[in-house]
């Protein structure tokens, strides 16, 4: 008999007749509620982040004077400035301009799946500065909604706000694990 097998049977010898009982599964579902860009707007300004309402992505990337910029392959070209230099190491690049798959607008979330317009995703971990592009038509309203649009099979990397984390007595640190700056561009057309 496996250590495993004896602690189980401690545990149903203990329970004896009582009947386990069912669990509810009554979870929300995706398409229950209608996306709302304003809250998604709240929650990333809530998380710290910076967010741009603009159709001209390549006028506010080259405002934010991003220094060696990280670009994935697939990245579209018009919201590259002119003279900002690009870079293809991300250990050698101050900032990252990536798209996005999916923003949820109850959480300030936004996901990125690893596609050609985004990258790898060590690079939108590495550099300082984050600028993310997100089209109107991304933002969903809840998790669900996102889940539901999500290939579970793509390296998913999940992004609400700019780095942080709190030391023991509750003290902000930001850019321990990821850009200490994350700028969203909400790219209305």
């Amino acid at each position: 008999m496996s250590s495993k097998d004896l602690i189980l049977g401690r545990i149903r010898a203990a329970l004896g007749d009582t009947a386990t009982p069912d669990v509810p599964r009554a979870y929300r579902r995706a398409g229950t509620e209608k996306a709302d860009v304003e809250r998604l707007v709240d929650r990333l300004v809530d998380y710290k982040a910076v967010v741009h309402r603009s159709s001209d992505v390549a006028g506010i990337v080259a405002s934010l004077e991003p220094g060696r910029l990280v670009v994935p392959p697939g990245l579209d070209p018009a919201w590259l400035p002119p003279g900002v230099p690009t870079v293809d190491d991300e250990h050698d690049a101050d900032a990252v301009l990536t798209a996005a798959t999916v923003a949820v607008a109850e959480t300030g979330t936004i996901v990125l799946d690893g596609s050609p317009d985004q990258g790898r995703r060590v690079i939108s971990l590495l550099p300082d500065l984050h600028i993310c592009v997100v089209r109107p038509d991304q933002v969903v309203a809840s998790v669900p909604d996102a889940i539901a649009r999500l290939d579970p099979r793509r390296p998913l990397t999940w992004i609400s706000g700019p780095s942080a984390t709190s030391d023991i007595e509750l003290n902000r640190v930001e850019g321990v694990h990821g850009p200490r700056r994350l700028h969203v561009i909400l790219a209305e057309r």
